[in-house]
């Protein structure tokens, strides 16, 4: 069975990212998943994201139950079910990070950093715990859905990143240092270079790295950004998968189909979708989720304006239109005969099937596409049994397709 040998690597590096957030004393600032980390990494803080944590939430099956529990405050079970389930697992005392890590529970923070550039649910969900532990929050706003990201849209950007470096200063100790933020960049750069180049080994065939495999070591890219073990990471999972590709080693051996995954994941269906996929002898080589943690605008030089182009212009970020260029770009660069399109039903800001996003890029593409209704962690809105017919029906119209071509 294909198994990525840089897994055994990435198990320790995250076990130990756990471990050591708020070690000796140091300050701990909670940050949306696509957050200022770099800036708040060049203050010492130990950096935890809650995004994270309602993935672990998800993959670990662990949310449908602890959703109810935020339901009992007011939170509604439609609402992102990230939000849902680590609100209701704070209020139930259960985590995986107690299970799975072996930690007393997530770290209390000192500062509270959101932005508001994926949903405006972050501000709600942070604003819940900052109310919990009596602290600081401070939020970015970019503007939202956008065409072009235009100068005057970063300047702005700018303005806001440099707005909340009083209350860096006031919860961390520390005068703001602009060459610690220039190094804690340098390193998001490379990451995020290295990250690119380890998703782009998917054009190959067989596709040595997948949506799945791409969910589970995209891990650093969204913890440690702004560190040197990110880096590390990624040299070495990049020099295994073009090794693979050199010696036509890949998940799916026997090829036949290669597939786009737009949207979410489904956390707790991961692994049964991947085994789905695989024998059917499919790969869905590529994804806008996987993607969006590559920030190509990130430069040492110019710290603020970079780090405000990059998290501004993400896809989620875009306009229809921008959306429907970039995933043109995907789907040819990665030779895809078909999209998958998540309708998460919890998540509606990152979800394109519900105004007829679809149908217009198979009619500007020519490729399938198909619609899944699921969730990123309520795994009631998730039909297993309905999803895998439409899958194979799917794949095999696809395989019969490229037979005539």
């Amino acid at each position: 069975m294909y198994q990525i040998k840089a897994t055994n690597d990435l198990r320790r590096i995250v076990t130990e990212y756990f471990h050591s957030i708020g070690q000796d004393g140091r300050k701990v600032a909670w940050c949306t998943s696509v957050g200022p980390a770099e800036l708040l990494r060049s203050f010492g803080f130990d950096v935890y994201f809650p995004e994270n944590h309602g993935a672990l939430l998800g993959a670990t099956r662990a949310a449908t139950d602890l959703i109810p529990e935020a339901g009992k405050l007011g939170y509604s079970n439609h609402i992102c079910s990230y939000t849902t389930s680590d609100i209701g697992s704070y209020l139930s005392g259960r985590s995986p990070l107690q299970s799975h890590y072996g930690l007393k529970g997530i770290p209390k923070p000192d500062l509270i950093v959101y932005n508001t550039n994926q949903c405006r649910e972050v501000e709600d969900w942070f604003g819940f715990y900052a109310r919990e532990f009596d602290c600081p929050i401070v939020g970015i706003h970019p503007p939202r859905h956008l065409q072009d990201v235009s100068q005057e849209i970063v300047e702005l950007v700018v303005r806001q990143h440099q707005a909340i470096l009083p209350a860096c200063e006031q919860a961390s100790g520390k005068k703001f240092d602009i060459d610690a933020f220039r190094q804690t960049l340098c390193f998001s750069a490379e990451a995020t270079r290295l990250w690119q180049q380890v998703l782009l080994t998917a054009r190959n065939s067989p596709a040595p790295i997948t949506f799945f495999d791409g969910t589970i070591h995209m891990g650093p890219i969204v913890l440690m950004r702004g560190t040197s073990t990110a880096v590390r990471y990624y040299q070495q999972l990049l020099s295994e998968l073009e090794e693979n590709v050199r010696n036509r080693v890949g998940v799916v051996c026997d090829e036949r189909v290669r597939i786009f995954w737009d949207g979410m994941p489904i956390w707790g269906k991961n692994r049964m979708l991947s085994d789905l996929f695989i024998q059917n002898k499919t790969a869905v080589v590529a994804s806008t989720y996987c993607s969006s943690w590559v920030f190509d605008a990130f430069d040492e030089r110019d710290p603020f304006a970079s780090s405000a182009l990059a998290y501004t212009k993400i896809f989620i970020n875009r306009s229809e239109e921008a959306k429907m260029k970039m995933l043109m770009n995907w789907l040819e660069e990665y030779r895809c005969d078909g999209i998958i399109f998540h309708d998460a039903k919890t998540c509606f800001n990152n979800t394109n099937a519900k105004f007829g996003l679809p149908q217009r890029l198979r009619d500007l593409s020519g490729l399938p596409s198909m619609i899944i209704e699921g969730d990123l962690c309520d795994l009631r809105f998730f039909s297993e049994g309905q999803s895998i017919t439409k899958i194979e029906t799917f794949i095999e119209q696809l395989d019969r397709s490229s037979q005539y071509v």
